[in-house]
């Protein structure tokens, strides 16, 4: 993936030095994006190590709509325990809000009405799924357990809204939206996520795989990542 790393390269050198939430400090720029055919290949990054299993098992936890680690840390995934409470709850995470949207005394799964409409009415511009419920927020003033107790979010969704597209050949492709991307580690995981998500659903739908675009609002490099952002940089792509 060339254009990932010719990204690296853009924010290296024209990117602005912020801070950030976590005080660690950021190189960002505002409004980027990246594209790839999915019919011509699987977007994994060869330049680094992306780790399969932890992306698959994380995929799986938010489509089965629990908001528990317990899941992931029987799979030994322990990406999400720093934001968890004691019993390991973090609240209307992604998982909810995909499956278990809270609306009028009901629930809406997102993903459910997703294929249907993908099956049934293929040409609407409405296939869309959303993380972004601001009714579940975090406060800012809260830690994440603190959050997760008071029955919000433990943080706020990065990855927030993916449209989906049928073509008149029968090719699902993906739009994601995402408002906050740590390019080195949270990014590839995310782009393996998202095309691993558009397979299975067009899958089970009977499409073959299209294009998936990933368009990013913050788009940033820690300042504790620099060095291993200039190693990527002298690598080549297989």
């Amino acid at each position: 993936m060339q254009n990932y790393l010719d990204l690296l390269q853009q924010i290296k050198f024209c990117g602005e030095y912020r801070g950030d939430r976590t005080g660690t400090g950021t190189q960002a720029i505002f409004g980027t994006s990246l594209r790839c055919n999915l019919a011509d290949g699987f977007p994994l990054l060869t330049t680094k190590r992306v780790w399969v299993h932890g992306v698959l098992q994380e995929l799986l936890w938010f489509l089965s709509g629990e908001t528990n680690i317990k899941r992931l840390t029987d799979n030994k995934v322990y990406i999400w325990d720093e934001w968890a409470t004691e019993d390991g709850e973090l609240g209307p995470v992604y998982g909810v809000q995909w499956r278990k949207w809270k609306a009028h005394n009901r629930e809406v799964d997102q993903i459910a009405v997703l294929i249907e409409g993908l099956k049934n009415n293929p040409n609407s511009r409405r296939h869309l799924l959303s993380a972004w419920n601001v009714a579940d927020l975090p406060s800012e003033s809260l830690s994440p357990q603190q959050n997760a107790l008071v029955g919000n979010m433990a943080l706020a969704p990065c990855h927030l809204l993916a449209q989906f597209f049928v073509s008149t050949t029968g090719k699902l492709s993906i739009q994601v939206y995402q408002r906050s991307a740590d390019i080195l580690l949270g990014v590839p995981f995310d782009l393996a996520s998202y095309a691993f998500l558009t397979h299975m659903i067009a899958h089970v739908c009977g499409y073959t795989v299209g294009e998936m675009v990933y368009i990013f609002g913050d788009t940033h490099i820690y300042n504790n990542h620099r060095e291993q952002v200039d190693l990527q940089l002298t690598r080549k792509p297989m």
